[in-house]
């Protein structure tokens, strides 16, 4: 699986618990967006991740 930045924005968009998430992240952190974004993806989506699944379905073709 791989890091799509145009695709984990729509997943956070899609949940706010991930939005709370990637604000503490850049807060705690003192990180800017794009590397917020990586992190959390390899947090909660890549590798059996919580939200991998959402991830995969937002690759998938709609029909």
């Amino acid at each position: 699986m791989k890091f799509i930045k145009s695709q984990m924005k729509q997943l956070i968009k899609d949940n706010k618990e991930l939005q709370i998430r990637l604000k503490v992240l850049m807060e705690e952190h003192e990180l800017e967006k794009n590397f917020a974004l990586k992190a959390l993806y390899h947090a909660e989506v890549a590798e059996g991740g919580k939200y991998q699944l959402a991830y995969q379905a937002l690759d998938m073709p709609k029909g």
